[in-house]
């Protein structure tokens, strides 16, 4: 009996298995990127003082978003409410929590009516605590000496 010779090495890489999970990657990435944006996005009131505010960046945190053109936006879920609403759905949002802080975030351009109306509702239902969230200014002067 003669003894087989085995088959020549294939040197060649295959790349179609690495393409199929690139693609999966890539298709999951599309899917779950606009999910993660927390809020609408708004072009913040920008600040040289400002205080970090770490909590505002949890996913159950109460933010409430005001758009130039005076819409409200409240998150988790971020479902436009109108803002004699606010208050009730916030108290709502607010049980079996331990941080009862709303933060706002408003659009640089947005009326300042808008803002108090809504701060003033927070308070009519019993908001104690609210959180203005704003952008630091990115100062040359004070990048150079190293403040």
């Amino acid at each position: 009996m003669a003894k087989q010779k085995a088959p020549p090495v294939v040197s060649d890489i295959n790349v179609t298995p690495m393409v199929d999970v690139m693609l999966v990657l890539l298709i999951i990435f599309m899917v779950i990127t606009p999910m993660l944006s927390k809020g609408v996005a708004v072009n913040m009131v920008k600040t040289h003082n400002d205080i970090k505010m770490q909590e505002a960046d949890k996913e159950d945190a109460v933010l409430i978003a005001i758009t130039r053109d005076g819409k409200v936006f409240l998150s988790p879920g971020n479902k436009l409410t109108p803002p004699e609403e606010l208050g009730a759905k916030v108290k709502d949002l607010q049980t079996n929590r331990s941080d009862k802080t709303v933060y706002i975030k408003a659009d640089a351009r947005a009326r300042f009516s808008g803002v108090t109306d809504v701060i003033d509702n927070l308070r009519t239902a019993g908001v104690d605590s609210v959180g203005l969230i704003t952008e630091a200014i990115q100062d040359k002067n004070r990048r150079s000496l190293g403040l």
